[in-house]
């Protein structure tokens, strides 16, 4: 499938900033599901820093923006071309042993609901067949509905809400993945979300598990399947806070705004 995507993210600041780094992660992994075929990150009035692929494979390139400005924007336009495997990173170089996505963060600490929720799963057979019922089970516990959780809130909140986002959806199974000793971390990129062949926002996280002898295997449990062709996966980490696309500081400045629009569309073949 070849997909168009635009995203811009703007930031806008109730005092001036004087100066702004930001480490984007916003370059499509490199693995046999996706080839880019065009992409063009603009910040303007910003200078491009160095660039360098990390220990997860992700691509990670620095900005600096000399103020005093009151709006930043991040934009990205890209063509992008990607098949169905299954949900299977595969050909995906990184570094980094699965083991070190055992480590809890805040937001995927297991409380005693998770680990009542991944002890309920009695899924027979491998790891494989495990990690698909315990993507069940977190769909299952979690109602996607937006605007009921925030950016903050941790995994076994919105277990206990009931309700959330692909964000909660993702940091659930993270949780109960982590409890039956299965790695598991979480992946932000894009989703084209629907077949009438127009653009609409997809911003999107789901969680990646390893297998044993087959690697890393994507889990949407916010939409009750595997990562497909109408996914775009740009990076990784051991949160959403983690795997961030845009990270940065500013130095000055007040309360701060912000303003995402994300359209996925499928080109003509």
């Amino acid at each position: 499938m070849k997909l168009r995507i635009s995203h811009e993210t703007t930031y806008r600041y109730d005092r001036p900033i004087r100066n702004l780094i930001q480490s984007l992660r916003l370059t499509p992994s490199i693995y046999e599901g996706q080839k880019v075929l065009q992409w063009q990150i603009d910040l303007p009035g910003g200078v491009r820093g160095p660039g360098f692929r990390d220990g997860a494979g992700d691509w990670i390139e620095g900005w600096t923006l000399r103020g005093p400005t009151d709006e930043v924007t991040v934009r990205i336009e890209g063509r992008i071309d990607t098949r169905d495997t299954a949900g299977v990173l595969r050909g995906h170089r990184e570094m980094i042993h699965p083991l070190a996505y055992m480590r809890e963060t805040q937001v995927t600490r297991a409380d005693p609901g998770l680990r009542e929720l991944a002890a309920s799963v009695t899924q027979q057979g491998d790891v494989l067949n495990l990690a698909h019922a315990l993507s069940r089970a977190v769909s299952e516990a979690i109602t996607f509905r937006p605007g009921v959780t925030e950016s903050r809130t941790t995994a076994a909140e919105a277990l206990a809400l009931g309700e959330g986002v692909c964000q909660d959806h993702t940091h659930a199974l993270i949780a109960v993945a982590r409890t039956r000793d299965i790695p598991a971390r979480y992946v932000s990129g894009y989703l084209h979300s629907t077949i009438d062949g127009e653009p609409h926002d997809a911003a999107h996280a789901w969680a990646e598990l390893h297998v044993e002898g087959l690697g890393w295997v994507g889990f949407d449990a916010a939409n009750s399947c595997c990562p497909d062709e109408r996914y775009v996966r740009l990076g990784s980490g051991l949160n959403a806070s983690d795997a961030a696309p845009i990270r940065g500081i500013a130095t000055g400045g007040g309360a701060e705004d912000l303003d995402v629009r994300v359209q996925v569309e499928e080109m003509a073949q």
